[in-house]
């Protein structure tokens, strides 16, 4: 049975949107009316199967003939003959000399009640795929593929909000906001979609918009957690520091054991001067934290910070260490821990923090400064 593997590029072929496509010529090669099996690798070591088709057309065609084929390159999905001649060179890297030989070659999807293996469902896999680039980081294929899985259902408001999800960490906030528009027309009470858009607002910088978006979602619920701690730190960012207290402290009645809103509770008592207060907050979302197995380095240097600003500097030390386990290369708090060095007038142990901290970023400011300082004081 000839097997037909996708990668992310072919979208396209697995859509419907396109039924042609080339591989080299094989000892076996393919025919006119045979049965592929159509694969998407999804992970390394996890191959499903998509759906199953027919071959319809072959044509075999030497590698110098398809590279002076603009019709062919549009007709294979490329902008150009050279992204066509570089893609054939990647994937095949022995075979790009002239009489070199492909079979280039069309299909129809065959329907599943045709099919000789076991169906499965195609838009749940395409999302699938999206959702392990997602959590990769990998934005701009997630995005690919979840407006794929979106030609399969047009209404369906988990792809149109991380169609949204995606959007936002690109920076395009205004097709972020669109996507999840689109989503609560279908269901038009539901939190977390307005939400999303608040916080789309709040990447951008239009806090009165993003309170706006908020102020909807918690008509749909008063009582959510999540939108409430959003709420705080929408204030937060329009430095409206006792509001902001006042959400995240209606949250943690509702909820206590999140250690984000401890940690945002924390750094506002911090502008508010309350840095006794500050400290047990810091210290409620350090024990969570380890409760949790969570080891979270940014934690850690907010409490160190405190404790530097109320001249407890040994301690301050020792929160820095902490959050250096798992941020070891952070040159803020490299510079933090140096500088309560140079308090104690430990000025060897400051300059190897600042020295760390010049052998990755040789142009840091604060650490070239301070080092000099601590070098004039030996």
């Amino acid at each position: 049975m000839p097997i037909l593997l996708f990668k992310n590029k072919d979208i396209d072929l697995i859509t419907g949107k396109r039924n042609i496509t080339i591989r080299r010529l094989w000892k076996t090669p393919l025919y006119r009316g045979d049965r592929l099996y159509c694969y998407w690798n999804i992970l390394s070591k996890e191959r499903e199967k998509l759906f199953e088709a027919e071959v319809t057309k072959v044509n075999i065609l030497t590698y110098d003939e398809i590279i002076h084929d603009s019709s062919l390159a549009s007709d294979l999905g490329y902008k150009s003959l050279r992204e066509l001649e570089d893609d054939l060179k990647k994937t095949y890297p022995n075979n790009h000399a002239d009489d070199d030989e492909f079979q280039v070659f069309s299909f129809k999807k065959l329907p599943v009640e045709q099919w000789e293996g076991p169906v499965i469902n195609q838009k749940s896999m395409i999302i699938k795929k999206a959702d392990v680039l997602f959590e990769l980081g990998k934005y701009e294929q997630s995005s690919v593929c979840y407006k794929a899985a979106l030609e399969y259902d047009k209404g369906d408001t988990y792809i149109l909000n991380r169609l949204g999800d995606n959007l936002t960490r690109l920076g395009q906030f205004g097709d972020a906001v669109k996507h999840y528009k689109k989503a609560i027309k279908i269901e038009p009470d539901n939190e977390y979609l307005y939400n999303n858009i608040a916080i789309a607002y709040l990447n951008k910088g239009d806090y009165d918009k993003a309170l706006e978006a908020n102020t909807e979602a918690l008509k749909c619920n008063s009582q959510n957690t999540t939108v409430l701690y959003w709420r705080g730190l929408i204030y937060e960012m329009l430095n409206d520091f006792e509001r902001a207290l006042k959400f995240f402290d209606y949250v943690l009645r509702i909820d206590d054991t999140n250690p984000e809103v401890w940690n945002e509770k924390a750094t506002i008592l911090n502008m508010l001067g309350k840095s006794e207060e500050a400290l047990l907050a810091y210290d409620k979302s350090i024990e969570l934290c380890l409760d949790n197995r969570m080891d979270d380095a940014n934690m850690w240097a907010s409490k160190g910070n405190t404790l530097l600003g109320l001249q407890r500097y040994a301690e301050a030390i020792s929160c820095y260490d902490n959050a250096l386990k798992t941020d070891k290369y952070n040159p803020i708090i490299l510079n933090n821990k140096g500088v309560a060095y140079m308090e104690l007038d430990n000025f060897h142990d400051a300059i190897e923090c600042f020295t760390k901290v010049l052998v990755m970023y040789p142009d840091n400011p604060d650490a070239q400064v301070l080092k000099e300082v601590c070098l004039d004081n030996l």
